[in-house]
């Protein structure tokens, strides 16, 4: 079995024997069963970035063997500098999230452990799949074990979120299915890499183009599909939260440069001005929005689309400095979200809110706590040395050299950004402590602290030095943009 096939199916494999066996092995061996399960999930993705050869757009680390011969189905694995990164963020995210969720809830310990696990291997799927259909089963699979995280360790309102999680996501993707299905009528194979050299008419292109995005675009989600998204982090329990901010938005940034571009390179290019007016709608609105919300929850998950709508700003500028630079964002969404949403389920845990206005004074009492919570506050508006300004500013760079206005208006999102993190921070942390329950809050312990000093390390890691996240991208973006400069008009 190859190294992508391990680090799918270890976590998958861990979390079903939890699922089988869990009900009747005490909650302590659950817990380091799951733990087991996502260190050794995380641990055979390191290989891949050790031995990943830089310099070369080629799918490496590949396996092929057949899976439904009939039509041309393989299971088909590949990773190249577009989604190496993501695999091992994914494994990283997931041993984080089960750490994090140590003590977070005693019911069904071993469903809501395997929940976790199973997606974990789904996710990592998505990204390495190099046939539609494989990629299409996994990445329709990936909405199971979220919609039960939200369904079942959600809040009061879980199953409306759930419900509205599970039918944007699938409604859209139906159409991506029949995209899949036309590129096949075409090529006769359901090869993505054979996809990119099928000559199709405009009007094809246009067609495939709004099918591809029905599904990406939720999944981003862009504006105006994106409503479901603070509903959906509300209800769900800050494990469901990190992940689905930390990698399941990755999943449509991801179908964007896999599919759109290479693939429909003229449509691409044609609808890019609508593109990027979305995202520049999501960079500014959505970032006004932000800054009027009590939630804290809510406050981050509109953060996090006005982050995202960097990602598809930069990729329909088709410069390597704008594709590099959605690519980092990607990056570093995934470490300040999932940091962020995981310093909020520290503070519910304890208080059981999370209204804004409940708290005040929180760094007298937990000023550990606060130093952490104080670097990816920062890292969330774009502070320099933080991953949080590294694709900001790559992407922004781009936009200038794209167009000057499109930058200004991009570059206001680091207003906005700092804004509505630092106003949070002050009304959360800063000055008198506010009430008796708040007083009597305790600093975070050895697990907590582990966490979070883990999620720093990769925010200021990435921040100073990114070359190690950059040299692996170059040669793929290039290709990428090879690609989406030509035209497969006929």
């Amino acid at each position: 079995m190859g190294l992508l096939s391990l680090a799918i199916w270890v976590p998958i494999v861990f979390g079903a024997a939890l699922l089988i066996c869990g009900q009747r092995l005490p909650q302590r061996l659950v817990r380091w069963g799951a733990l087991a399960g996502a260190l050794l999930g995380f641990v055979v993705t390191l290989p891949l970035y050790a031995g990943f050869r830089l310099g070369t757009a080629q799918m490496q680390f590949v396996e092929k063997s057949p899976w439904i011969e009939r039509f041309n189905i393989n299971y088909f694995l590949g990773v190249d500098g577009l989604s190496l990164w993501f695999v091992l963020l994914t494994a990283f995210i997931t041993v984080i999230v089960v750490v994090a969720g140590w003590r977070a809830t005693q019911k069904n310990l071993h469903q809501y452990m395997a929940a976790f696990l199973i997606l974990s291997g789904l996710m990592i799927g998505v990204f390495a799949a190099l046939d539609g259909m494989l990629f299409y089963v996994f990445f329709e699979a990936t909405l199971i074990p979220m919609y039960l995280i939200i369904g079942i360790w959600g809040g009061p309102n879980r199953i409306y979120a759930a419900f509205k999680f599970f039918l944007y996501t699938l409604l859209g993707s139906l159409l991506t299915l029949v995209a899949f299905l036309y590129l096949y009528s075409k090529s006769g194979s359901f090869d993505i890499q054979a996809w990119h050299a099928v000559p199709l008419p405009a009007a094809a292109q246009t067609w495939l183009f709004f099918a591809l995005f029905a599904a990406f675009a939720v999944k981003v989600p862009m504006w105006p599909v994106h409503t479901w998204l603070p509903d959906v982090h509300v209800e769900a329990p800050t494990g469901g939260s990190a992940v689905l901010a930390a990698i399941m938005l990755k999943l449509g940034a991801y179908g964007f440069v896999r599919f759109s571009l290479p693939v429909l390179p003229d449509a691409s290019r044609q609808w890019a001005w609508l593109m990027i007016a979305l995202s520049l709608v999501a960079v500014i609105y959505i970032g006004l929005v932000a800054l009027v919300q009590k939630d804290m929850k809510k406050l981050v998950a509109y953060s996090s689309v006005a982050h995202m709508g960097f990602v598809t700003l930069g990729f329909f500028m088709f410069s390597a400095l704008g594709v590099t630079g959605g690519l980092l964002q990607m990056i570093s969404h995934g470490f300040v979200s999932g940091a962020m949403f995981l310093c909020i389920g520290v503070l519910y845990d304890r208080m059981h809110t999370r209204e804004i206005a409940a708290y005040g004074g929180v760094v007298n009492v937990m000023p550990r706590f606060a130093a952490f919570a104080m670097l990816f506050y920062m890292a969330n508006c774009g502070l320099p040395g933080t991953a949080g300004f590294v694709g900001e500013w790559t992407v922004i760079l781009g936009a200038v050299k794209h167009n000057f206005w499109i930058g200004l208006l991009a570059a206001t999102a680091l207003i906005w950004g700092a804004g509505y993190s630092l106003w949070m921070f002050k009304r959360i942390y800063f000055g008198a402590v506010a009430n008796e329950r708040v007083g009597a809050l305790a600093d975070i312990d050895a697990r907590e602290c582990l966490v979070l000093a883990l999620l720093a390390l990769a925010v200021l890691g990435m921040g100073l030095y990114p070359k190690p996240f950059t040299e692996v991208m170059d040669a793929s973006v290039s290709h990428l943009l090879e690609q989406a400069a030509r035209s497969k008009l006929h």
